[in-house]
C-alpha cells in the first residue's frame, strides 16, 4: 500500500499547525511557490554536481529541467540542491581526496533539508561512488542519473579513446615521432561533446557498476551524453522517484549482498577500472553489505571479459557499446554469473530487467565462448610487499610481464620519478620494475600516478610496457604492467616503504603473489630504521582526511562514516 502524506519526512517540516512549520511556509511562498505546489506531494531533492569546471556535466544545467519536469509529472515537488562538482581532469591535486567530501555533503543535504527521496545526478569518476554513498548512509529512496559517455574522439580519420589514445600518443610524443601540430590538432579532436569518457574508464565502470547494483533505470549507463534518449531518461528518473518515494522503497528494503556481487560480476565482464575495487568496497560497507577483495578476485577467476571497449580491447568505445545493445545486452550475455532476484529501483528484478536484451554486434560485446579475455579484468595478488593485497588489471597488460621477476628501481615522490624517466643516462632495463612509493591515501591522497611513465630511454628503444608498482591509483582509461593499491601504504610504514633501488621482485598474476626477495630478517632491520615521512597536511580538510582515512583494501571511506560506527544519526529536530 502506497504511503500516506503525514507519514513523509517533509511533512514535519511543512503540516505541523506551528510557529516553525509558519516559517517554512512562508519562505516557500516566498521562492514564488503557492501550497497547492507541495501540499499533499512527495518532495524530491535533485542532487546536481553540474559546475562551469566539470567538463563531464556540462549538460547537467539542461538535465536537472528534465528531472523536474519528470517530478512534476508524477505528481512531486523537485528542489535542486547543488553538490560538489569533482570534475577529474580539473580538480587537483586528485579528487579521490574530495569523494568522501562528496558523500558528507550528500548524506547532509538529504537528512538537513525537507525532502523524502532523491535524484543523484553524476557520473564523473569520483560522482557515482561519493553520492551514492551518502544516499546509502542517509537511507532516503533515491535513483541514479548517470551523465553518459562523450562521443567518440577523431583526429585525421582515427577514432580516439579518452586517456587510452592520449597516454599511447603522448609516449609517441615523448619519444620525438609526434609534431606540435599533429599533438595540437588531437587536443581538439579527443574530447568534442559534453558526457565523460568514453572508454571503459572509471566513469563508465562506476556507472556501468551503478546499474548493475540496481541504482539505475535498466539501460541508464550506456545512454551517450549527447543522445535524445538521455534526455528522455532523465525525465523517467524524475517521475521513478516519485512512485519509489509512495513504495518506500529504501536502500534497506531493496538491497541485499546480491546486489554488490552483480556489480562485481558486471565490472569483470566489462574489462573495468581498477578503481572500481576501492569505490565499490566502501559502496557496499555503507549499505550493510560488505564485500572484500577476496570477493573481487573469485569473481575474476570465473567471468570472462566480454566488453570489447579499449582499454582492454583495442578498437570499441562505449558509443559503439550503446549500438550493440548497452548493458542489459551485456548482463544478459553473462547471466549465469549474476544473482538476478536482486531488486532494483523501478521495482523490478534485475533478471527482469535484462530479460530479452539483444546483442546486435558480437564483436562489442563478445559471446562467452569468445571473450577478449578468459578471466575478468583484475586480480589481487598478495605477499610479503602486499600483505593486504594490490592490483592489476591482467587484460590490459602484455603477457609476458604476467610471471616476471625484475629488478626494483624506487622513488620517493612523483618529481624524482618524473625527472627521472627523462634522463637519457638512467640506469634501466625493459625488465625492470618502477617502484613509487608515499603516493598512497594518507601519503598523497591517493592520485592517479600509478601508470608511472616508460622512461623515454626505453621509449626509443621500442619498449611498450613494463612492471609499475605503486600505493597510488590509476585513470581507467590507463592500461599497461601497473600493480596498484598496494597496501598497507607506504607512509604508515607498508612493506613498500622498505624497499630499495636493486632489490628483486617476483610478480605470479596467474598464483596471485607478490614477493619481494629479500629476507624477513632484513626487512626487520629495515623497518626498525625506517621513519614515516611528515604529515601533508596540518590544517583544514586535508588534516582531517589523514587521520581518518582508511586504506585502499578497505574502500579508503573515512572511519567515521562507515556504518558500523555508531549509532545511527537522528532526524533533524524541529523546534
Amino acid at each position: 500500500m502506497p504511503r500516506s502524506y503525514d507519514t513523509l519526512r517533509s511533512a514535519r517540516w511543512f503540516a505541523p499547525d506551528d510557529f516553525r512549520s509558519f516559517g517554512h511556509r512562508s519562505r516557500v511562498m516566498q521562492m514564488g511557490y503557492a501550497p497547492t505546489d507541495w501540499v499533499g506531494k512527495p518532495i524530491i531533492a535533485i542532487v546536481n554536481t553540474w559546475s562551469d569546471a566539470n567538463q563531464c556535466h556540462s549538460h547537467f544545467k539542461q538535465r536537472v529541467d528534465d528531472v523536474k519536469r519528470g517530478v512534476f509529472q508524477a505528481g512531486g515537488f523537485p528542489l535542486e540542491l547543488p553538490a560538489i562538482s569533482l570534475s577529474e581532469s580539473m580538480v587537483k591535486p586528485t579528487t579521490m581526496l574530495y569523494r568522501n567530501f562528496l558523500a558528507m555533503e550528500t548524506e547532509e543535504l538529504l537528512r538537513s533539508h525537507p525532502v523524502d527521496g532523491a535524484v543523484l545526478m553524476g557520473g564523473c569518476d569520483k560522482t557515482t561512488p561519493g553520492l551514492t554513498m551518502g544516499a546509502l548512509s542517509m537511507g532516503l529512496p533515491f535513483i541514479y542519473l548517470p551523465a553518459g559517455p562523450m562521443l567518440r574522439g577523431n583526429w585525421r580519420g582515427q577514432v580516439l579513446g579518452s586517456g587510452s589514445d592520449a597516454f599511447k600518443y603522448w609516449d609517441q610524443r615523448r619519444a620525438g615521432q609526434l609534431s606540435d601540430q599533429a599533438w595540437q590538432e588531437m587536443e581538439a579532436g579527443i574530447a568534442r561533446s559534453h558526457g565523460t569518457c568514453m572508454t571503459m574508464g572509471t566513469a563508465a565502470t562506476m556507472m556501468g557498476i551503478a546499474e548493475a547494483v540496481g541504482f539505475t533505470l535498466p539501460g541508464a549507463s550506456s545512454i551517450p551524453a549527447a543522445d535524445a534518449n538521455h534526455v528522455r531518461m532523465s525525465a523517467e528518473c524524475g517521475r521513478r522517484i516519485v512512485e519509489m518515494v509512495w513504495d518506500d522503497l529504501t536502500p534497506a528494503k531493496m538491497l541485499t549482498r546480491a546486489n554488490f556481487e552483480n556489480g562485481i560480476a558486471c565490472a569483470m565482464a566489462m574489462g573495468c577500472s581498477t578503481n572500481a575495487i576501492v569505490h565499490l568496497i566502501a559502496m557496499s560497507r555503507r549499505a550493510g553489505h560488505p564485500v572484500t577483495l577476496d570477493d573481487f578476485d573469485a569473481a575474476s577467476r570465473r567471468v570472462p571479459v566480454v566488453a570489447n571497449i579499449r582499454p582492454s580491447g583495442d578498437t570499441y568505445l562505449m558509443e559503439d557499446f550503446f549500438y550493440a545493445g548497452g548493458l542489459p545486452a551485456m548482463l544478459e550475455r553473462i547471466r549465469g554469473h549474476l544473482q538476478t532476484e536482486a531488486r532494483t529501483v523501478n521495482g523490478r528484478t534485475l533478471g527482469q530487467n535484462i530479460e530479452g536484451a539483444e546483442v546486435f554486434n558480437d564483436d562489442v560485446i563478445r559471446p562467452l565462448a569468445n571473450p577478449i579475455y578468459a578471466e575478468g579484468a583484475l586480480a589481487v595478488l598478495r605477499g610479503n610487499l602486499a600483505p593486504d593485497g594490490v592490483v592489476i588489471k591482467p587484460s590490459a597488460c602484455a603477457p609476458h610481464l604476467l610471471q616476471h621477476t625484475g629488478r626494483a628501481l624506487v622513488f620517493d615522490d612523483y618529481p624524482a620519478l618524473k625527472k627521472a624517466v627523462d634522463d637519457p643516462e638512467l640506469d634501466v632495463t625493459g625488465d625492470d620494475i618502477l617502484v613509487l612509493r608515499n603516493a598512497g591515501p594518507k601519503g598523497a591522497g591517493m592520485p592517479e600516478w600509478g601508470m608511472l611513465p616508460i622512461p623515454t630511454k626505453l621509449l626509443k628503444q621500442g619498449v611498450k610496457d613494463m612492471l609499475r608498482l605503486s600505493d597510488a591509483r590509476m585513470s581507467g582509461t590507463s592500461y599497461g604492467g601497473c600493480l596498484l593499491h598496494c597496501s598497507p601504504e607506504a607512509a604508515i610504514g607498508g612493506p613498500l616503504a622498505l624497499v630499495r633501488t636493486g632489490d628483486r621482485i617476483t610478480v605470479d598474476v596467474p598464483a596471485r603473489t607478490i614477493h619481494l626477495e629479500v629476507s624477513d630478517e632484513e626487512l626487520a632491520r629495515r623497518k626498525a630504521a625506517w621513519t614515516p615521512p611528515p604529515p601533508r597536511y596540518e590544517r583544514g580538510y586535508g588534516w582531517m582526511f589523514g587521520r581518518h582515512i582508511l586504506q585502499a583494501n578497505e574502500g579508503c571511506d573515512f572511519d567515521f562514516l562507515e556504518t558500523a560506527f555508531g549509532r545511527p544519526v537522528p532526524e533533524p529536530d524541529i523546534f
